[in-house]
Protein backbone atom coordinates (compact mmCIF):
# COMPACT_ATOMS: atom_id res chain seq x y z
CA UNK A 1 0.00 0.00 0.00
CA UNK A 2 1.28 3.48 -0.89
CA UNK A 3 -0.04 6.44 1.08
CA UNK A 4 -3.12 4.28 1.78
CA UNK A 5 -4.27 4.91 -1.79
CA UNK A 6 -3.09 1.76 -3.55
CA UNK A 7 -4.12 -1.78 -2.62
CA UNK A 8 -2.84 -4.73 -4.61
CA UNK A 9 -4.85 -7.94 -4.29
CA UNK A 10 -3.71 -11.41 -5.36
CA UNK A 11 -6.79 -13.06 -6.86
CA UNK A 12 -4.88 -16.25 -7.64
CA UNK A 13 -5.86 -18.58 -10.45
CA UNK A 14 -6.42 -22.33 -10.45
CA UNK A 15 -4.60 -22.68 -7.13
CA UNK A 16 -1.61 -20.59 -8.25
CA UNK A 17 -0.58 -17.73 -5.99
CA UNK A 18 0.72 -14.48 -7.48
CA UNK A 19 -0.63 -15.20 -10.94
CA UNK A 20 -3.14 -12.34 -11.32
CA UNK A 21 -3.17 -9.00 -9.50
CA UNK A 22 -6.17 -6.72 -9.15
CA UNK A 23 -5.51 -3.10 -8.22
CA UNK A 24 -7.61 -0.77 -6.08
CA UNK A 25 -7.04 2.98 -6.11
CA UNK A 26 -8.82 4.62 -3.20
CA UNK A 27 -9.31 8.31 -3.91
CA UNK A 28 -12.45 10.43 -3.85
CA UNK A 29 -14.06 7.26 -5.26
CA UNK A 30 -12.96 3.62 -5.16
CA UNK A 31 -11.52 2.38 -8.45
CA UNK A 32 -10.72 -1.22 -9.37
CA UNK A 33 -8.39 -1.97 -12.28
CA UNK A 34 -8.69 -5.44 -13.86
CA UNK A 35 -10.72 -7.67 -11.53
CA UNK A 36 -9.51 -10.95 -13.05
CA UNK A 37 -11.74 -13.85 -14.14
CA UNK A 38 -15.08 -14.78 -12.62
CA UNK A 39 -13.53 -17.94 -11.11
CA UNK A 40 -11.49 -15.67 -8.83
CA UNK A 41 -14.32 -13.32 -7.84
CA UNK A 42 -14.84 -14.69 -4.34
CA UNK A 43 -11.13 -14.58 -3.59
CA UNK A 44 -11.06 -11.01 -4.91
CA UNK A 45 -13.92 -10.17 -2.56
CA UNK A 46 -12.23 -11.78 0.45
CA UNK A 47 -8.79 -10.30 -0.23
CA UNK A 48 -10.28 -6.85 -0.82
CA UNK A 49 -12.11 -7.05 2.50
CA UNK A 50 -8.83 -7.99 4.19
CA UNK A 51 -7.27 -4.68 3.06
CA UNK A 52 -10.35 -2.67 4.01
CA UNK A 53 -12.13 -2.44 0.66
CA UNK A 54 -15.73 -3.55 0.17
CA UNK A 55 -16.43 -4.43 -3.47
CA UNK A 56 -19.86 -2.86 -3.10
CA UNK A 57 -18.10 0.51 -2.68
CA UNK A 58 -16.34 0.32 -6.06
CA UNK A 59 -17.77 2.88 -8.45
CA UNK A 60 -15.33 2.63 -11.37
CA UNK A 61 -14.00 -0.54 -12.96
CA UNK A 62 -11.14 0.31 -15.32
CA UNK A 63 -10.11 -2.41 -17.75
CA UNK A 64 -6.75 -2.49 -19.47
CA UNK A 65 -8.29 -4.83 -22.07
CA UNK A 66 -10.96 -7.49 -22.39
CA UNK A 67 -8.93 -10.72 -22.12
CA UNK A 68 -10.64 -12.94 -19.56
CA UNK A 69 -7.69 -13.12 -17.16
CA UNK A 70 -8.10 -9.35 -16.78
CA UNK A 71 -11.79 -8.62 -17.37
CA UNK A 72 -13.71 -11.88 -17.06
CA UNK A 73 -15.49 -10.85 -13.84
CA UNK A 74 -16.62 -7.46 -15.21
CA UNK A 75 -20.15 -8.56 -16.06
CA UNK A 76 -20.66 -10.15 -12.66
CA UNK A 77 -19.53 -6.99 -10.87
CA UNK A 78 -21.70 -4.78 -13.07
CA UNK A 79 -24.77 -6.83 -12.15
CA UNK A 80 -23.86 -6.73 -8.44
CA UNK A 81 -23.17 -2.98 -8.38
CA UNK A 82 -25.76 -1.01 -10.38
CA UNK A 83 -23.81 2.24 -9.83
CA UNK A 84 -20.64 0.74 -11.35
CA UNK A 85 -19.20 2.34 -14.47
CA UNK A 86 -16.96 0.10 -16.57
CA UNK A 87 -14.25 1.99 -18.45
CA UNK A 88 -12.64 0.36 -21.49
CA UNK A 89 -11.20 1.36 -24.85
CA UNK A 90 -14.00 1.95 -27.34
CA UNK A 91 -12.80 -1.01 -29.46
CA UNK A 92 -13.10 -3.33 -26.47
CA UNK A 93 -16.58 -2.13 -25.47
CA UNK A 94 -18.53 -4.36 -27.90
CA UNK A 95 -16.86 -7.45 -26.41
CA UNK A 96 -18.13 -6.48 -22.95
CA UNK A 97 -21.69 -5.95 -24.12
CA UNK A 98 -21.74 -9.16 -26.18
CA UNK A 99 -18.87 -11.45 -25.08
CA UNK A 100 -19.80 -14.51 -27.16
CA UNK A 101 -17.06 -14.08 -29.79
CA UNK A 102 -14.45 -13.37 -27.13
CA UNK A 103 -15.44 -16.48 -25.20
CA UNK A 104 -15.39 -18.61 -28.36
CA UNK A 105 -11.88 -17.37 -29.19
CA UNK A 106 -10.64 -18.05 -25.67
CA UNK A 107 -12.23 -21.49 -25.70
CA UNK A 108 -10.32 -22.38 -28.89
CA UNK A 109 -7.06 -21.52 -27.10
CA UNK A 110 -7.74 -23.21 -23.76
CA UNK A 111 -10.00 -26.08 -24.80
CA UNK A 112 -11.35 -28.19 -21.95
CA UNK A 113 -9.56 -26.03 -19.37
CA UNK A 114 -11.55 -22.95 -20.36
CA UNK A 115 -14.42 -23.25 -17.89
CA UNK A 116 -12.16 -24.28 -15.01
CA UNK A 117 -9.88 -21.30 -15.56
CA UNK A 118 -12.25 -18.53 -16.62
CA UNK A 119 -15.74 -19.57 -15.60
CA UNK A 120 -18.93 -17.88 -16.74
CA UNK A 121 -18.60 -14.61 -18.65
CA UNK A 122 -21.62 -12.34 -18.32
CA UNK A 123 -22.31 -9.30 -20.51
CA UNK A 124 -21.93 -5.84 -19.06
CA UNK A 125 -25.14 -3.83 -19.47
CA UNK A 126 -24.56 -1.24 -22.18
CA UNK A 127 -25.59 1.70 -19.99
CA UNK A 128 -22.77 0.85 -17.54
CA UNK A 129 -20.02 0.86 -20.19
CA UNK A 130 -17.99 4.04 -20.61
CA UNK A 131 -15.94 3.83 -23.83
CA UNK A 132 -12.56 5.56 -23.82
CA UNK A 133 -11.58 7.33 -27.02
CA UNK A 134 -8.21 8.60 -28.21
CA UNK A 135 -7.56 12.07 -26.90
CA UNK A 136 -9.70 11.65 -23.78
CA UNK A 137 -7.93 12.36 -20.51
CA UNK A 138 -10.15 10.37 -18.12
CA UNK A 139 -11.48 8.21 -16.73
CA UNK A 140 -11.16 10.37 -13.57
CA UNK A 141 -9.58 13.68 -12.67
CA UNK A 142 -6.69 11.91 -10.92
CA UNK A 143 -6.60 8.69 -12.94
CA UNK A 144 -5.36 9.06 -16.50
CA UNK A 145 -5.66 6.47 -19.25
CA UNK A 146 -2.71 5.94 -21.59
CA UNK A 147 -3.11 4.18 -24.93
CA UNK A 148 -0.71 1.22 -24.78
CA UNK A 149 -1.35 -1.16 -27.71
CA UNK A 150 0.89 -4.07 -28.62
CA UNK A 151 -0.38 -6.98 -26.56
CA UNK A 152 -3.73 -6.21 -28.17
CA UNK A 153 -4.75 -3.19 -30.21
CA UNK A 154 -7.13 -1.72 -27.62
CA UNK A 155 -4.89 -2.01 -24.55
CA UNK A 156 -4.91 0.83 -22.02
CA UNK A 157 -2.83 1.51 -18.92
CA UNK A 158 -3.76 3.87 -16.09
CA UNK A 159 -1.65 6.39 -14.15
CA UNK A 160 -2.59 7.50 -10.65
CA UNK A 161 -1.43 11.12 -10.69
CA UNK A 162 -1.15 11.22 -6.88
CA UNK A 163 1.34 8.37 -6.49
CA UNK A 164 2.93 8.13 -9.94
CA UNK A 165 1.79 4.51 -10.16
CA UNK A 166 1.07 2.89 -13.52
CA UNK A 167 -1.46 0.05 -13.66
CA UNK A 168 0.21 -1.52 -16.67
CA UNK A 169 -1.91 -4.58 -17.42
CA UNK A 170 0.24 -6.49 -19.92
CA UNK A 171 1.90 -3.43 -21.46
CA UNK A 172 5.20 -4.13 -19.66
CA UNK A 173 5.04 -7.89 -20.17
CA UNK A 174 5.18 -10.38 -17.30
CA UNK A 175 7.32 -9.84 -14.21
CA UNK A 176 6.96 -12.65 -11.67
CA UNK A 177 9.56 -11.46 -9.16
CA UNK A 178 11.34 -8.14 -8.54
CA UNK A 179 14.67 -9.66 -9.59
CA UNK A 180 13.40 -11.82 -12.45
CA UNK A 181 13.71 -10.91 -16.12
CA UNK A 182 10.67 -9.62 -17.98
CA UNK A 183 8.86 -12.26 -20.02
CA UNK A 184 6.96 -11.31 -23.20
CA UNK A 185 3.17 -11.63 -23.01
CA UNK A 186 2.66 -12.22 -26.74
CA UNK A 187 -0.20 -14.71 -27.25
CA UNK A 188 -2.13 -14.71 -30.53
CA UNK A 189 -3.95 -13.22 -32.24
CA UNK A 190 -3.49 -9.51 -31.47
CA UNK A 191 0.26 -8.94 -31.05
CA UNK A 192 1.71 -5.93 -32.87
CA UNK A 193 5.41 -5.53 -32.12
CA UNK A 194 5.75 -2.17 -33.83
CA UNK A 195 2.88 -0.69 -31.82
CA UNK A 196 4.31 -2.25 -28.67
CA UNK A 197 7.71 -0.64 -29.11
CA UNK A 198 5.96 2.72 -29.50
CA UNK A 199 3.99 1.95 -26.32
CA UNK A 200 7.22 1.35 -24.40
CA UNK A 201 8.55 4.69 -25.63
CA UNK A 202 5.29 6.28 -24.46
CA UNK A 203 5.62 4.73 -21.00
CA UNK A 204 9.20 5.97 -20.72
CA UNK A 205 7.93 9.44 -21.64
CA UNK A 206 5.31 9.33 -18.89
CA UNK A 207 8.00 8.30 -16.41
CA UNK A 208 5.95 6.49 -13.73
CA UNK A 209 7.67 5.90 -10.39
CA UNK A 210 6.32 2.36 -9.99
CA UNK A 211 4.00 0.01 -11.82
CA UNK A 212 1.60 -2.83 -11.19
CA UNK A 213 2.07 -5.81 -13.45
CA UNK A 214 -1.12 -7.88 -13.62
CA UNK A 215 1.25 -10.88 -13.84
CA UNK A 216 2.49 -10.11 -11.15
CA UNK A 217 3.01 -7.44 -8.55
CA UNK A 218 3.99 -3.90 -7.67
CA UNK A 219 7.56 -3.16 -8.77
CA UNK A 220 9.84 -0.17 -9.09
CA UNK A 221 11.81 1.17 -12.06
CA UNK A 222 9.13 0.75 -14.75
CA UNK A 223 11.18 2.95 -17.09
CA UNK A 224 14.15 0.61 -16.79
CA UNK A 225 11.85 -2.37 -17.22
CA UNK A 226 10.35 -0.77 -20.34
CA UNK A 227 13.85 -0.53 -21.79
CA UNK A 228 14.52 -4.16 -20.88
CA UNK A 229 11.23 -5.28 -22.40
CA UNK A 230 12.03 -3.37 -25.59
CA UNK A 231 15.13 -5.57 -25.95
CA UNK A 232 13.19 -8.70 -24.99
CA UNK A 233 10.54 -8.17 -27.67
CA UNK A 234 13.14 -7.52 -30.34
CA UNK A 235 15.12 -10.61 -29.31
CA UNK A 236 12.04 -12.83 -29.50
CA UNK A 237 11.10 -11.39 -32.88
CA UNK A 238 14.61 -12.08 -34.19
CA UNK A 239 14.55 -15.63 -32.81
CA UNK A 240 11.13 -16.49 -34.20
CA UNK A 241 11.86 -14.99 -37.61
CA UNK A 242 15.10 -17.00 -37.88
CA UNK A 243 13.37 -20.23 -36.79
CA UNK A 244 10.56 -19.66 -39.30
CA UNK A 245 13.11 -19.14 -42.09
CA UNK A 246 14.77 -22.46 -41.16
CA UNK A 247 11.45 -24.28 -40.91
CA UNK A 248 11.93 -25.19 -37.24
CA UNK A 249 9.47 -22.83 -35.54
CA UNK A 250 7.29 -25.58 -34.05
CA UNK A 251 10.23 -27.27 -32.33
CA UNK A 252 11.70 -23.94 -31.28
CA UNK A 253 8.39 -22.97 -29.62
CA UNK A 254 8.67 -25.99 -27.33
CA UNK A 255 12.31 -25.18 -26.64
CA UNK A 256 11.36 -21.60 -25.78
CA UNK A 257 8.73 -22.85 -23.34
CA UNK A 258 11.23 -25.13 -21.59
CA UNK A 259 13.88 -22.40 -21.48
CA UNK A 260 11.40 -19.92 -20.00
CA UNK A 261 10.47 -22.30 -17.18
CA UNK A 262 14.13 -22.97 -16.41
CA UNK A 263 14.96 -19.26 -16.53
CA UNK A 264 12.23 -18.29 -14.06
CA UNK A 265 12.39 -21.32 -11.77
CA UNK A 266 14.97 -19.69 -9.44
CA UNK A 267 12.35 -17.07 -8.55
CA UNK A 268 9.17 -19.17 -8.64
CA UNK A 269 10.34 -22.67 -7.72
CA UNK A 270 8.09 -25.53 -8.80
CA UNK A 271 5.21 -23.06 -9.01
CA UNK A 272 6.64 -21.98 -12.35
CA UNK A 273 5.19 -25.15 -13.87
CA UNK A 274 1.65 -24.30 -12.81
CA UNK A 275 1.95 -20.74 -14.05
CA UNK A 276 3.28 -21.66 -17.50
CA UNK A 277 0.92 -24.59 -17.83
CA UNK A 278 -1.81 -21.92 -17.92
CA UNK A 279 0.06 -19.04 -19.59
CA UNK A 280 2.22 -21.12 -21.88
CA UNK A 281 5.41 -19.58 -23.22
CA UNK A 282 4.85 -21.72 -26.33
CA UNK A 283 1.63 -19.76 -26.83
CA UNK A 284 3.59 -16.52 -26.49
CA UNK A 285 5.94 -17.86 -29.18
CA UNK A 286 2.90 -18.64 -31.36
CA UNK A 287 1.70 -15.06 -31.07
CA UNK A 288 5.06 -13.75 -32.22
CA UNK A 289 5.11 -16.31 -35.04
CA UNK A 290 1.74 -15.06 -36.22
CA UNK A 291 3.08 -11.50 -36.26
CA UNK A 292 6.16 -12.61 -38.23
CA UNK A 293 4.05 -14.38 -40.82
CA UNK A 294 1.71 -11.42 -41.21
CA UNK A 295 4.59 -8.93 -41.39
CA UNK A 296 7.46 -10.77 -43.12
CA UNK A 297 9.37 -7.60 -44.04
CA UNK A 298 9.01 -5.82 -40.69
CA UNK A 299 12.33 -4.85 -39.14
CA UNK A 300 11.26 -2.10 -36.78
CA UNK A 301 13.76 0.34 -38.21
Amino acid sequence: MIAERLCLVDVGLDGIDEAIAATFFVGDEVVLVDPGPSTCLERLRERARAVGVDLAEVRHLCLTHVHLDHAGAAGHLAREIPELRVHVHEDGAPHLAAPERLVASTRRTFGEAHDRLWGEVRPVPAHQIVPWRRGARGPLRWLRAIFTPGHIDHHLSYVDEHTGTLAAGDALGILLHPEAPVHPATPPPGVDVGAWLETLDRIRGVGPERAVWTHFGLHGDPVGRAEEFHRTLRALHTRVKAAEARGVAEADAQAFDAETRDQLRPWRGDDVEGYFDVFSAATDYAGMLRFVRKNPTWTGS
